[in-house]
């Protein structure tokens, strides 16, 4: 059997027992044709970078799946009849992410530890100029005449 990782987006106007219940019923497709889910993680809602079919915001389900490719087109099939599935991508993996995925784990403070120093102000020292020379004189007469300050 193959390995797959499948993602699904749903509608933000249901509820999250809605989204649990979908997940379900891709369960029992997948398991009724020999596979097995490995791990579901359920990614919250999440603003979407564009809107897809009148929805600014979406469920984010992910699903790593070990089944026949047989059972991924019909589960595929059933989740393009459901009107609350807007998305989905199902992609086939050499093995499957143990623990928790990138969406899932926290940030931790240390990630941005190897930055340099930046200073009180948060910007870095200012590069030498060098000697740029003195400034010139300011021409009073221009200003004055279009009605300058």
């Amino acid at each position: 059997m193959a390995l797959y990782e499948h993602i699904y987006l749903a509608r933000q106007d249901i509820s999250a027992q809605q989204v649990e219940a979908l997940t379900e019923q891709m369960k029992t497709v997948i398991e009724s044709f020999g596979g097995k889910i490995e791990k579901v993680e359920y990614w919250g809602v999440k603003s979407l970078a564009y809107r897809i079919k009148k929805n600014r915001k979406a469920h984010f389900s992910l699903l790593n799946i070990d089944a026949p490719a047989a059972a991924l087109t019909e589960m595929e099939r059933q989740i393009s009849i459901n009107e609350d599935v807007i998305r989905f991508i199902t992609i086939r993996v050499e093995t499957l992410e143990q623990g928790q995925s990138v969406m899932m784990r926290k940030r931790d403070d240390d990630d941005r530890g190897d930055r340099p120093d930046r200073g009180d102000r948060g910007r870095g020292p200012r590069p030498d100029r060098g000697d740029r020379g003195p400034r010139r004189p300011r021409d009073e007469s221009i200003s004055n005449e279009e009605g300058g300050f």
